[in-house]
């Protein structure tokens, strides 16, 4: 039996890395005005790698958004991938903010 489509209001979390040259370019700044305008809750930072990873939740359309704007990045950017996995929301987050780098 297959499961019903999620509703896009349905709470979801998404799990991304963001590749390319994304540190040094104000790119958290960037993921963290798109997460306030789009009411999203979780965090971002920069890993050892060279990669920013966000952890995002909220409705699973707000999120798709927010996928979005990670693949086109602010202007001094340049994205060559963002792997992403979706999850089941934790409700663990009051707010979206930067982590320190891991």
């Amino acid at each position: 039996m297959s499961q019903p489509a999620s509703s896009p209001l349905e709470p979801a979390r998404l799990h991304a890395f963001v590749e390319g040259y994304v540190q040094g370019v104000g790119y958290r700044a960037y993921v963290i005005d798109c997460a306030a305008r789009l009411h999203l809750v979780g965090w971002v930072r920069n890993t050892w790698q060279g990669e920013v990873e966000v952890v995002a939740e909220g409705p699973r359309q707000d999120l798709e958004s927010l996928l979005n704007l990670l693949r086109k990045g602010p202007p001094a950017s340049f994205i060559t991938q963002v792997r992403q996995a979706w999850e089941t929301p934790r409700g663990e987050f009051k707010r979206f903010q930067v982590r320190l780098s891991g």
